[in-house]
């Protein structure tokens, strides 16, 4: 019995990473009045197009670092009129931060 307890904890878990990484200061980049291509050069293809609301993206960013029960996540959602930014849903400076602080120490390895 102690030896397939003992076992069970030497299970590998592999990262789970899905979405795309934003870089903060490319979020930052983002103002109302720019055009789509501009906002994909800076931030890339949006992880989820609304197939029924297409003045929507939506940026999404998930990643559990092995057995850790921390999860690093983000969400930004750009909102146009036409062919340009209307607004942007993002984070706070604060939040951003944060989540920033927390995924240098997940890419290092220091999360448990």
């Amino acid at each position: 019995m102690a030896l397939g307890w003992l076992a069970s904890g030497c299970v590998y878990r592999i990262n789970i990473q899905q979405g795309n990484f934003l870089d903060q200061a490319a979020v930052e980049q983002v103002k109302p009045g720019m055009t789509r291509s501009q906002v994909r050069y800076l931030l890339g293809t949006p992880m989820v197009a609304d197939s029924f609301n297409k003045e929507r993206w939506d940026y999404i960013y998930y990643l559990k670092k092995g057995r850790s029960r921390h999860v690093d996540s983000r969400r930004v959602t750009v909102y146009f009129d036409g062919d340009k930014v209307a607004r942007l849903d993002k984070p706070s400076a604060a939040e951003a931060a944060a989540q920033d602080a927390s995924a240098a120490k997940i890419k290092n390895g220091r999360t448990y």
